[in-house]
């Protein structure tokens, strides 16, 4: 079980640390602790003190911000968010504004059906069903479509959610890989959500 150090305390503890090297000091993270039930948080990918300050000035003070290593990277756990939208809305204005990549982490969705073998979904014109949707907004740009296919090494679908198109990078039962697919498409520049999967409509499977 993770301490979370009194925000007093950090407060005092800063002054003394603002000349230390910023990877040494992250060195003495603690891992971040795991979302509550039904809690979303943002993992945002904040290597430096400046990363963190930045993201900070840019944060309301009643979201809850506390620095820790998440997969070996130091980052920043924003929690608090009682569903998938918010959490998403907030990744993205923290990546328009801060320029910073967020990871959105929820605890796994319960299986209620048979689990299929292969993890990626067969895909039909419905709703997508339970599991991990990664869609890109592509800002109504269809050359992104082919840049998008590169970066997934795959086709990609065309899909609504909350009433606006999105192409689908991936669909999976497997949070790791959604989380990875996240990570590795935010880092590549496109604006990328993860959303649940029983709220998003596929509307083409293959995109050309």
């Amino acid at each position: 079980m993770l301490t979370i150090l009194p925000s007093a305390l950090l407060l005092a503890v800063t002054p003394l640390i603002s000349n230390i090297n910023p990877v040494i000091a992250q060195q003495n993270l603690t891992n971040c602790q795991p979302p509550n039930a039904g809690e979303y948080l943002l993992l945002v990918v904040s290597p430096t003190t400046e990363n963190q300050k930045q993201l900070r000035s840019a944060l309301p003070t009643e979201l809850k911000t506390v620095t820790c290593k998440y997969n070996n990277q130091t980052v920043t756990r924003i929690g608090g968010f009682k569903n998938i939208d918010d959490a998403n809305r907030w990744a993205r204005y923290i990546q328009n504004i801060v320029g910073l990549s967020a990871i959105i982490t929820t605890l796994p969705i319960p299986q209620t059906t048979p689990k299929v073998p292969n993890s990626k979904i067969t895909y039909n014109p419905k709703i997508l069903g339970e599991g991990y949707a990664i869609l890109v907004d592509y800002f109504n740009r269809p050359e992104m479509v082919s840049s998008l296919q590169k970066a997934v090494g795959g086709d990609v679908g065309f899909v609504s959610y909350g009433q606006r198109p999105y192409l689908l990078a991936v669909y999976t039962t497997n949070q790791k890989e959604a989380y990875n697919t996240l990570k590795k498409l935010s880092e590549s520049g496109f604006v990328a959500i993860l959303a649940d999967g029983r709220k998003v409509v596929l509307l083409r499977s293959i995109v050309r």
